[in-house]
């Protein structure tokens, strides 16, 4: 079944400023770049190979990674004029793969790619999610973190953002108000869950 990518209206938690976007609506399709610097900061932390980076926008996050020699694709639901082409990662057509997967998914189906992601890599691959300290709110989310924690959450201690439409420079004017993380899965791995701060 795919998912309906639309964006959404202005929120409660956009009224409660949960949101580092809370002057403003959501992008229509949930696009907010990531700062390249969070990638280099996990790859300094982090061993990955093979990566599938499945929601890759502008490509922000694939250059770093095909800096650093360990890419192997991008793809996105929307055709930003960067990658291997429109593909929807939620799709039941995406069955596999054997690899590892990085990216900034759409925050609203941040817990379906999570799940996704873990369904179709082998065990002993990792899962990267770059995504905001309240994700680890939320009821449905304790029940993954119970069956599938990550194995390590690193906070960043210094902000780091996303930028609307990939528009860094409008973001670099604004900054963030939000605290991001890098969530980080081992498909099988069963320990606790560490906390770490980087940056």
């Amino acid at each position: 079944m795919t998912k309906d990518w639309k964006g959404n209206k202005k929120s409660i938690f956009t009224t409660l400023g949960a949101s580092s976007h809370s002057l403003e609506e959501r992008q229509t399709h949930d696009y907010y770049a990531t700062e390249p610097k969070a990638l280099e900061k996990l790859l300094e932390l982090e061993e990955f190979a093979k990566v599938w980076e499945c929601a890759c926008g502008q490509g922000h996050l694939s250059e770093v990674l095909k800096k650093y020699e360990i890419h192997a694709k991008s793809t996105d639901i929307i055709d930003r004029g960067y990658g291997d082409g429109v593909f929807d990662f939620l799709s039941i057509e995406n069955q596999g793969w054997d690899g590892d997967i990085i990216t900034n998914p759409p925050y609203k189906y941040a817990q379906d790619f999570v799940e996704k992601s873990l369904q179709i890599i082998p065990n002993g691959r990792k899962v990267g999610m770059f995504l905001r300290i309240q994700f680890l709110e939320g009821k449905a989310r304790r029940q993954l973190f119970k069956v599938q924690p990550p194995k390590v959450v690193y906070v960043s201690s210094s902000r780091l953002g996303c930028a609307k439409n990939g528009d860094f420079e409008k973001y670099n004017e604004s900054g963030s108000a939000s605290c991001y993380c890098w969530f980080v899965w081992e498909k099988g791995y069963k320990g606790t869950t560490e906390l770490k701060w980087f940056n």
